[in-house]
């Protein structure tokens, strides 16, 4: 029986995936063999000998140690895609608060509560909350992943009929298969910042991109130019931002992570973190947290993880073996030698790098199994952690 912890409240669509026969669920045990988590702060975390495997219910991992688990021989998995509809469907609902001030326009409603002549009020008052229509307005995307890339084609589409450019370094051949003809790709971060009446970003904060919505990149920029920021609040300069908002530089600034800079700062627009809230979304990143874990367990696969590559290997009755290994020479070799000394025939054999770790996966007989034991490939030298799957 292995133990499942839980964190955070996962959603029940995603724990029932677990077979119980299998796996003891549950938000309080004793030397887990994987943790689900959404928003729990891992890092001062003791992790026991049996954590093979962390999945974060949601895309961003910051929460979690993964360089320590890295090296420790856990794998780290995230769910990408599972909630970009719910960010997508808040991303367009941003944009439209940057363009119109319908947030301040209900509340100036809500005050004359309690006032006589609502209606006359209203009609007289109204003009203060004018804005600007999306149609026509060129929409910048930095970062053409799952959430991206939808913001950028439902922004093309003829229904809101934006002109969009996108720009995005280390997009992947899936994601741009995935992209309408409508979007035009940028060439750089600085052809956003130039050319864009709105910019929505979509990436992580990394050493690169934290602080790139700073006062030099805001010069860049047209006058009146109107921000979305649903990804990370460290991409942001906050002192920087509200200077760019107070001179008219940036029209208005809408961000799903209020600080305590920037919250009640007029035309900065802060949501309470509601990009992923949702009940589809929710329950998509419990499923998909929660198989990853079992077909890592159960198969040795790995897939979408933020730490070790992508291996995916049908099971066909065979053992597996699984080892997790820093990227350096002669490390296959010597796995393969341990096998071939006790006469072993491998039948498949994956072996993926990612950084400085790599995952090799070698399917045996079940015969030839009981030849050998995770202990057989301590000795290699790199070999961080061995699973044998019988």
């Amino acid at each position: 029986m292995e133990n499942i912890l839980l964190l955070n409240k996962i959603a029940k669509i995603g724990t029932d995936e677990f077979d119980r026969a299998k796996y003891a669920v549950s938000e309080s045990c004793d030397d887990p063999s994987a943790i689900l988590v959404r928003s729990a702060a891992m890092h001062d975390m003791a992790f026991g000998k049996k954590l093979m495997a962390i999945a974060r219910a949601g895309a961003g991992v910051n929460n979690i140690p993964v360089e320590r688990c890295s090296k420790e021989g856990i794998v780290v998995f995230n769910t990408p895609g599972a909630n970009a509809n719910g960010v997508k469907e808040l991303t367009i609902a941003a944009l439209l608060l940057a363009a119109r001030d319908i947030y301040g326009g209900i509340c100036w409603a809500q005050s004359l509560a309690g006032n006589e002549g609502v209606a006359k009020a209203v009609e007289k008052g109204k003009s203060a909350f004018a804005g600007i229509e999306l149609a026509g307005k060129t929409l910048g995307v930095i970062g053409l992943g799952a959430i991206g890339g939808m913001v950028a084609n439902t922004a093309a589409s003829s229904s809101i009929g934006m002109n969009v450019i996108g720009y995005d370094p280390y997009l992947s051949v899936e994601s741009a298969w995935n992209l309408s003809r409508n979007v035009k790709r940028a060439s750089s971060y600085d052809e956003i910042f130039e050319k864009s009446d709105f910019i929505s970003v979509h990436i992580p904060a990394t050493d690169e991109t934290k602080g790139m919505f700073c006062k030099n990149n805001f010069e860049k920029m047209k006058d009146s130019v109107r921000i979305i920021n649903l990804s990370r609040a460290e991409l942001v300069n906050s002192d920087d931002m509200i200077e760019a908002v107070e001179s008219g530089k940036v029209a208005r600034y809408v961000t799903d992570f209020p600080t305590d800079e920037i919250i009640g700062v007029k035309n900065i627009i802060t949501i309470p973190h509601l990009g992923a809230s949702t009940t589809e979304s929710e329950d998509n990143c419990a499923v998909s947290a929660a198989r990853q874990i079992v077909d890592y367990l159960e198969n040795g696969n790995i897939n979408n993880s933020v730490n070790y590559p992508k291996v995916v290997l049908e099971r066909g009755g065979l053992s597996r073996i699984c080892i997790l290994h820093y990227n350096v020479p002669a490390v296959i070799s010597k796995i393969s030698s341990v096998m071939a000394d006790k006469n072993i025939n491998i039948e498949h054999f994956v072996n993926r790098s990612k950084g400085d770790f790599a995952y090799t996966i070698a399917d045996i007989s079940p015969a030839d199994s009981e030849a050998v034991s995770a202990q057989s490939f301590a000795s290699i030298d790199g070999v961080i952690r061995v699973n044998i799957i019988k």
